[in-house]
């Protein structure tokens, strides 16, 4: 009888420690996906950063051209 309890208790504590290995695995799982979700948000924001920069450099550019132009002694049309 006292065997009996003995291997029933140990089958119980085996089974325990498989659910808990399971539930830690599942964590690390979901831990591993949240962190490749941060990089690739940084990385998408990265770009977008890179992207905004250029786009305000060439726009400066155009600007900075078409201010040229003006000074060469273009006369504006309109009042004046």
């Amino acid at each position: 009888k006292k065997k009996e309890e003995g291997k029933e208790k140990r089958k119980r504590k085996e089974k325990e420690e498989k659910r808990k290995e399971r539930r830690r695995k599942k964590k690390e799982e979901e831990k591993k996906g949240k962190e490749k979700e941060k990089r690739r948000k940084g990385k998408k924001e990265k770009k977008g950063k890179k992207k905004e920069k250029k786009e305000r450099k060439e726009r400066k550019e155009k600007e900075k051209k078409r201010g040229k132009k003006k000074k060469k002694g273009e006369k504006k049309k309109g009042k004046g």
